[in-house]
């Protein structure tokens, strides 16, 4: 996500609290915190996809892809 888009979030959680949001910023605000949401969903996925966990067996198992199941 986009440092611009950060700083917009955060400038509108400053102005939220100190006067309120308008109707257009309450859902501009929304739309950009589902979309840093979804970027950090992102980012753990692909974490989780690069993990191998070792079992006690000695077995490998890739995190990612037992997610997957």
């Amino acid at each position: 996500m986009e440092q611009s888009k950060i700083d917009r979030i955060n400038e509108l959680a400053r102005k939220s609290k100190a006067e309120g949001l308008t109707e257009a910023e309450k859902k501009e605000q929304a739309l950009l915190r589902k979309e840093y949401i979804a970027t950090i969903h992102r980012n753990l996925r692909a974490q989780l996809d690069n993990i191998d966990m070792i079992n006690p067996d000695g077995s490998i198992e890739n995190l990612g892809k037992k997610r997957r199941m």
